[in-house]
């Protein structure tokens, strides 16, 4: 058992987390919405890179051993 067991899914779920606030913060609305939901989708954006980037990092490190 490695690190990445645990980065993997948390990263997958960092991102599933922003992505539903974000939502919510679409649909919602208001003051809310139009303060947090672009913000919210950027961050998406970073989570997701990171996740990939473990990911990636998961494949090499595993290839090699």
């Amino acid at each position: 058992m490695d690190i990445f067991s645990f980065l993997i899914p948390a990263s997958l779920l960092a991102v599933a987390t922003v992505l539903a606030i974000g939502i919510f913060a679409l649909f919602r609305g208001g003051d809310f919405g139009r303060s947090y939901s672009n913000k919210l989708m950027r961050l998406r954006v970073v989570m997701q890179a990171l996740a990939i980037a473990v990911l990636v990092g998961a494949v090499w490190w595993r290839g090699r051993h």
